[in-house]
């Protein structure tokens, strides 16, 4: 007698979506980032509305700041594809010069703080100040943030731990930075238009 054994069919796997934690909670925090922002300009233009809005011109260094930032992603970018070619000098060069760049834009942001001081522009009284201040504030504490990030990466360029075949760090160090140019630069433009 024949009997038949039949195999069962195996269905191959379905492929799942992978997300690198890493990146996925720097996404959160850059969403997360965009909710405070959007919610501090939305408040800002309601308080400008209600009146008693004290005019001024925001310190030219803040133009000059946001030059620096814009540069410091040029950097930042020239960076990211010197890692994906494995051109280490570059990597090294130009992570070291995105890095330089944050400080000094860091730098300017205080001496805009002390442009506005000696315009009797001041933290505590007229909101249209109030709000510059706790902008550009936000900013720079992600600024910093930002540099801390870019300092591993900085760290791991000169150790060779980044390379066209481990570029983790790398990506999310420039996602980030990218995220915190745009997001000056925004800050900027929108301050531009409704002082």
């Amino acid at each position: 007698m024949e009997t038949s054994h039949q195999l069962p069919i195996q269905k191959e796997p379905e492929a799942t979506l992978s997300v690198d934690p890493k990146k996925f909670i720097l996404w959160l925090f850059i969403v997360s980032i965009v909710m405070l922002f959007a919610s501090q300009t939305s408040a800002y233009l309601v308080r400008r509305a209600e009146g008693n809005w004290l005019e001024f011109e925001m310190p030219a260094i803040f133009s000059y700041s946001t030059i620096v930032l814009v540069v410091s992603s040029l950097s930042m970018q020239w960076a990211y594809y010197s890692a994906k070619k494995d051109n280490f000098t570059n990597l090294k060069i130009a992570i070291s010069i995105t890095f330089v760049l944050g400080l000094a834009f860091l730098w300017m942001q205080f001496d805009g703080w002390r442009e506005m001081v000696n315009m009797k522009v001041y933290f505590v009284g007229n909101p249209s100040g109030s709000f510059l201040y706790v902008f550009t504030g936000l900013h720079a504490f992600h600024l910093i943030s930002g540099l801390l990030v870019l300092a591993v990466a900085f760290v791991s360029a000169f150790r060779l731990k980044i390379h066209a075949k481990n570029l983790r760090r790398i990506e999310i160090c420039s996602t980030y930075w990218h995220f915190l140019d745009i997001l000056w630069v925004y800050l900027f433009f929108f301050l531009l238009t409704f002082n």
